[in-house]
Parts: C-alpha cells; structure tokens; sequence
C-alpha cells in the first residue's frame, strides 16, 4: 500500500488529539499538517497544547514542533500538501459545511467526525464492518460536488458504536423494534473531570440531539443504495434514552430487541461470534482482528477493563438473556473516541483507500 500525507483538521480538541495517537506510526499515512482556529495558528503543537493535551498517552515526539496552520485561511496550502484531511472541528453547523465542503471542492476529501453532513443522501456515514458499500455513492456526490477527486464520508455518532454492530449480525431475523438506554462517557462531550468537576459523583439524563442521532442514524447506516444515493431503512422502530454518566470514556448500551424470528440465545452467540467484515477480510491496519467480543461472565463487560479491547476497537457484550417484554436483551460497550470517533475515522480512511476511493 502506497503512503499517504494527511492532516488533521481540528486537531487541538479531544477527537483531534485521538486523531494524532491513533495515527501515531500508521503503517499507510503520515500526518504532515496539523489545523485548527485562529487563534492556535503559527505556534508549534506542543507550545498550544501546553496543560491541555488530555489523554492518557504522551504526545508522539512527531507532532509536538508541528506549526499549526489556520483551517480556515489556509485551507488550499493544506489541500495542496495533503492527500486528505481528518475533520474534528468545533464550529456552528453553517461553518463546518461551508469549511468541509471546501475541502472537498479543493479535490481533498474528508474523512468528518462532524454530524453536518451525516443524514446527506450521497455521503457515506460509514461503519466499516457493516455498510462498505455505501462508498458507492461518493461518485454521485462528487458529480454533485463538481469534483474529480474530492468528496466528503462521515462517522456515524459515537453513541450508537455499541449496539448497531451488535445488532447487526441479527438483521436476517426481521429485527422489528429496539429499545436502548446508552450510558455515556464524559469525554463525548470534550471534557474530563478536571474540566467538568460537575460530573464527579453526578448522572445527567439528558444529552443535547444524542436521542434524535441515536434513532435516526442506524436507519442510514442500514440503508440501501439506488440512483446513487442512501435510500434509509423503514425498520427498526428504534427509541433510546441518552444519560451522561461519570466515565472518563466508553459508551454502553442496555438493548432490547424484537424480532419477526425470534433467534436462540445460542445462534445470537454464535452470529456474534462469526461475525466480521471487509476491514477484517482485506486485513487494514486498524481493524480488531474480533471485531464483536461476547463475555460469559455476569458482570461483563466494564466500562474500565472492556473499553480498550483490541486498540479499544472491538464492541464489547455481556448479559444475553430473555426478555419478558421484548425478545432479547444484552449489554454492548465501545471506546468512544476511539472507535466511536478517531479511530473509527482512520479505520474509514483505510477501507476508502483500500477500495481506491482516494
């Protein structure tokens, strides 16, 4: 596989940074520009960072004398340097589609982290295990877009990381309706405890359009294309209860499923068990070798012990059992700004490169 010259755009929030340890000795890319506001540009990476670099690894040597450039005013030196951009900005809705779009009129595409442009017909929201095929319809886009190389792919939301790859391998069955409460972590939001004291010894049940992401995004997600576009799914019924909880990070879902075809316990386990997709198949970079890890143990999966499991790429799941109300239910837990964002992003990157989409 070719090398590829990326950049981070947004690289001094949470996501940005996951993006740079994420990246850090990628085998396919090297990050030669790093972005961000204003206000940050012309200073090198570590010097901006100083006190505000929050995660748990150190800052790969590599980034740290990196001159931040201007997202904005620089974007066509960015474009021309790069071959493509990560997007994790913090921008009112209007500027980040101006400012993807950009890049993308500029012939470099974007991989987003951003929700703007999710529910686009001819853009891709791709988890990669699941729906690769909706990579179809970036050539739509980019006739939309007027471009030959640039177009623009997205993540689908973090809160829905754990329970759509669960329910995924059951969807033959007739999955019918679903009930979720996610529990999730602090970091979602760009904060930890130190910058969110609130949160210690605290659960908030409310997280601003987490529900609304949470019940329409998988019907994209499970979607099919015609005329080159994503035409949505019509079922599940889906409905969930989003609540902030005092994790420093990972995403659990309680789930209840209902189905046409009631499956065993056991064939759920065993659909579980199997299941795996292109990233697996063509063996990318950053792809868990099991991408769905099922736990025997009552008590599994933890929140601490399970979000990192395989890189913190794989979803983890626990407590398959009955339900008296619906069919089935279980507990799913994923990295979420791992897998759930950065990660996930250089996982997509990756199957579009494989699939010579860039």
């Amino acid at each position: 596989m070719k090398k590829y010259n990326v950049g981070v755009i947004g690289a001094t929030g949470m996501v940005g940074q996951q993006f740079i340890a994420c990246l850090d000795g990628h085998p396919w890319f090297d990050v030669k520009i790093l972005a961000a506001s204003a206000r940050s540009a012309g200073s090198a990476y570590a010097a901006v960072m100083e006190g505000r670099w929050e995660l748990p690894v150190k800052m790969p040597g590599w980034a740290e004398g990196i001159v931040i450039m201007d997202a904005v005013a620089d974007a066509e030196k960015i474009a021309s340097e790069v071959d493509f951009i990560f997007c994790a900005v913090k921008m009112t809705d209007r500027e980040t589609m101006e400012l993807e779009e950009k890049y993308a009129r500029l012939e470099c595409p974007v991989m987003s982290n951003n929700s703007v442009f999710r529910m686009t017909p001819d853009v891709p929201m791709i988890i990669p295990e699941i729906n690769p095929e909706h990579a179809a319809v970036i050539d739509t886009q980019r006739k939309r877009l007027g471009t030959s190389k640039g177009f623009i792919a997205v993540k689908s939301n973090c809160s829905i990381q754990s329970y759509v790859p669960a329910l995924h391998p059951l969807m033959d069955h007739g999955l019918t309706d679903v009930l979720v409460c996610t529990y999730q972590a602090i970091s979602g939001a760009g904060k930890t405890f130190k910058t969110w004291p609130e949160m210690v010894d605290n659960v908030i049940p409310y997280i601003g359009g987490e529900e609304e992401k949470s019940e329409a995004e998988p019907l994209k997600v499970w979607g099919g294309v015609k005329n080159g576009v994503i035409l949505n799914a019509s079922a599940p019924n889906i409905t969930t209860q989003c609540i902030r909880v005092p994790a420093s990070d990972g995403h659990m879902a309680a789930v209840f499923a209902r189905f046409e075809k009631k499956p065993s316990i056991e064939e759920i386990k065993k659909r579980w068990r199997a299941f795996s997709g292109e990233p697996q198949q063509l063996k990318l970079p950053s792809a868990p070798k099991q991408f769905l890890h099922y736990f025997e143990e009552e008590n599994r999966p933890q929140t601490r012990l399970d979000r990192n499991l395989e890189n913190a790429m794989a979803v983890s799941i626990g407590r398959l059992r009955e339900d008296t109300q619906y069919d089935v239910k279980f507990v799913s837990l994923s990295h979420n700004t791992v897998r759930g964002a950065a990660g996930g992003g250089v996982l997509m990157a990756e199957l579009l490169c494989a699939k010579g989409y860039i």
